[in-house]
């Protein structure tokens, strides 16, 4: 496809090892349909560095990040030889030290280097860094199967392009309180906030279709989600089960326009949005929507994963059976 196409989660590299557990017996084989929007919060592995400045001392100003020649978007995994994945761990790791290693990751390059931490006005040990250790954004639950569900149908990536490896974070319940719509050459988005409760389900894992976690049987019950059947994805008309106002999902027609058995990622099925009240609420496809499933035959054979930015009526999505393997 010559249109240009973005993924419909914000992205705050390594792909992480899961493990997925087996049950027996005829419930746990039961498959939920999603499409309520979920607020994500997920802790990465190792910290990022998103800024480098210096660090004022009494005998002038230092940048031991920049002189131990790290760059924004260099993921620090260890100083001294201890894991750091906050601002804590740093602290503790560098406190006291006049030089430590650093063990970090640039793409897909490991790496090392000395730093060299400098003492502030205050007495504490500064790398002159700016770091994220967290990503967080609007998405969609597509179905859950076994105690784990699947969201978003994509990965999310860092700023270079690269799989942002995650330690654990929450799937928190939401709510969509606005749209800005998609036009030509902009893509649209959901607004929402996350409400004040208890996270509904664990993840654990950013994989090349989706982050994926553990949720529990109260959690499901709570959120009411519909029993569905695995299906077969074809061309023809379809829906699309997702929610674009408050929280509650709702059906929208679209066509499944092409298949591309052959693309073994996320981009399997090109859709159109047809269903002109979805049309006149979001434009077409927009961030957000991202992991919302694509029922035909009232049966699951994928979900949305990007829009088309020259067009927003139009965009990707990915085969279930791509999914599942």
């Amino acid at each position: 496809m010559k249109n240009k196409f973005v993924k419909l989660i914000i992205a705050a590299t390594l792909v992480c090892l899961c493990a997925f557990p087996v049950s027996s017996g005829a419930a746990a084989s039961e498959i939920y349909l999603g499409g309520i929007p979920a607020g994500f919060s997920l802790y990465t592995r190792g910290v990022t560095v998103v800024g480098i400045t210096d660090v004022p001392t009494e005998h002038g100003k230092f940048s031991p990040g920049k002189d131990a020649g790290l760059q924004v978007g260099d993921v620090v995994l260890s100083i001294g030889g201890k894991d750091v994945n906050s601002s804590e761990d740093i602290a503790a790791a560098v406190e006291g030290k006049s030089e430590a290693k650093v063990v970090y990751t640039r793409g897909n390059e490991r790496m090392e280097t000395i730093i060299k931490p400098k003492k502030d006005a205050l007495g504490k040990y500064r790398l002159g860094l700016f770091i994220r250790n967290y990503v967080s954004g609007i998405g969609t639950l597509t179905y859950v199967r076994n105690g784990r569900f699947t969201s978003l149908g994509h990965p999310i990536l860092d700023e270079n392009g690269n799989l942002i490896e995650i330690v654990g974070g929450d799937l928190i319940n939401c709510t969509v309180t606005g749209v800005i719509k998609g036009e030509r050459g902009r893509a649209g988005e959901l607004k929402g906030i996350f409400l004040k409760s208890a996270p509904f389900a664990k993840a654990d894992c950013n994989t090349k279709t989706g982050v994926t976690g553990t949720i529990s049987e109260d959690a499901i019950e709570s959120l009411h989600l519909r029993k569905t059947q695995f299906g077969t994805a074809k061309v023809g008309a379809a829906t699309v089960y997702t929610t674009v106002q408050g929280s509650e999902p709702k059906e929208y027609d679209i066509s499944i326009v092409k298949i591309d058995k052959n693309e073994k990622e996320n981009k399997n099925l090109v859709l159109k949005i047809t269903d002109e009240e979805l049309i006149d609420i979001t434009g077409g496809i927009v961030q957000g929507m991202s992991g919302s499933p694509i029922l035909q035959d009232g049966k699951l054979v994928g979900c949305v994963t990007h829009v088309f930015i020259n067009d927003p009526e139009r965009g990707f999505g990915i085969m279930i059976d791509n999914i599942i393997e």
